[in-house]
């Protein structure tokens, strides 16, 4: 187990590197170029501001996940060392193999994931972009179904109806979701790919928001109850949605545009 955590940090080392490298390069060289006859391509004249945006987008989606990655981390070692079995821990230590296979493979969902999401990356390692979607998919199926697993067979305290009933909604949300995404770029819809793929990443992402909800909760009305904690998570998982939908509108608004305007230049220059 020890290796593995260490093959995952040199792992997210390594790609951390390269997809900064090419976010820098898109900052350097994607200015506003011109053509033959002296007029700028318009196709290039947002590239810059793209470029730190993904930036700041991966960068974000990485501390997102920090916490819950840490706590998982946390969480295997206690596996792994023996540590005192409490009633909080005791139901990990009488299966682990379903706890273990959800932390690992939703830490790597979370963390590569977030580097799908820079574009120039995409544009210059498509072999890089396929490989590591087929990883993500694999993550991803395994983190949802196993935290399916973990829901309905592991022993559920009194008074976490609500909070049961969720994690069934959201887990199968984003298994049905990830399983779209990968149906449609099989069929070589793009767009639709994106889309239900950034809903399910969305969805497994909901561990780092639920950090922040619970914590404002908490600094707000003080410890919840099992029915706030429930509602609390809950808001976590909505949270990332609305801002999934938000995300996948705009990208769809902002592609319409280009495509608009760069047939506006070409009837200009013809």
């Amino acid at each position: 187990m020890g290796i593995a955590l260490i093959w995952l940090g040199y792992f997210v080392w390594s790609d951390t590197r390269e997809v900064w490298k090419e976010l820098d390069l898109d900052q350097a060289n994607d200015f506003p170029q011109h053509n033959e006859i002296g007029k700028p391509k318009h196709q290039k004249t947002k590239a810059p501001t793209k470029a730190v945006s993904s930036k700041w987008l991966i960068v974000a989606l990485l501390v997102l996940s920090a916490v819950p990655i840490a706590a998982g981390a946390f969480r295997l070692t206690e596996l792994a060392g023996g540590a005192e079995i409490t009633p909080d821990n005791a139901r990990f230590f009488a299966s682990p193999l379903p706890v273990v296979l959800h932390i690992i493979s939703a830490s790597v969902f979370s963390i590569l994931g977030a580097f799908q999401f820079s574009t120039g990356f995409r544009r210059r390692r498509p072999g890089w972009h396929r490989a590591a979607g087929r990883l993500l998919v694999l993550c991803g199926l395994l983190a949802g179904l196993s935290g399916l697993w973990l829901t309905l067979f592991y022993p559920r305290p009194e008074g976490t109806e609500l909070l049961y009933a969720l994690r069934l909604l959201f887990g199968s949300a984003m298994v049905v979701s990830i399983l779209l995404g990968f149906a449609k770029i099989l069929r070589g819809d793009v767009i639709r790919h994106r889309a239900w793929m950034i809903r399910g990443y969305a969805i497994g992402l909901g561990a780092g928001t639920q950090v922040l909800t619970l914590l404002g909760g908490t600094l707000v009305i003080g410890p919840p109850s099992e029915f706030g904690e429930a509602l609390l998570m809950g808001a976590g998982w909505v949270i990332n949605l609305t801002v999934a939908e938000w995300a996948i509108r705009k990208r769809h608004n902002d592609v319409s545009i280009d495509s608009l305007s760069n047939n506006q230049l070409n009837r200009t220059i013809v």
